[in-house]
């Protein structure tokens, strides 16, 4: 018999993401002008962070449609942010341009924003298989 394995509480996972950007010293390199709002949508739950010259500020869980303002979301189902959870991603679950091209991932919002902060997001969305799911 095995026993199925529980993942994190939400404000657990958040506080391990927060962490876990904080200390990147590829994110810390990189993120002097880091600095923007973005929903993590994964359907099941989903998450306002806001990062400061490249740290993480606040993480909002599962807010309401008006409660934390955000620049842009990035949406998928609870599937694909498990697959991108993993320590080895499969293909086409190792970055969100992959994502978007063949599975049902979705940039809404200003994607300038993004762009322009593509490679903190990129590093940060990476850290996934490290602190693992979102969901």
């Amino acid at each position: 018999m095995t026993t199925a394995t529980r993942a994190p509480s939400a404000r657990a996972w958040a506080e391990a993401f927060a962490e876990a950007s904080n200390t990147d010293a590829e994110i810390q390199a990189h993120g002097k002008y880091f600095t923007c709002s973005y929903l993590l949508d994964a359907a099941e739950r989903s998450y306002v962070i806001q990062v400061e010259s490249g740290r993480v500020t606040g993480i909002a869980v599962d807010p309401g449609p008006l409660d934390v303002p955000y620049q842009f979301a990035i949406r998928a189902s609870a599937q694909t942010w498990r697959e991108f959870g993993t320590p080895v991603p499969a293909p086409m679950f190792h970055g969100i341009w992959s994502a978007t091209f063949r599975r049902d991932m979705r940039l809404e919002g200003e994607v300038l924003v993004l762009m322009q902060n593509l490679r903190c997001i990129t590093r940060q969305i990476e850290l996934l298989r490290i602190v693992g799911s979102p969901v």
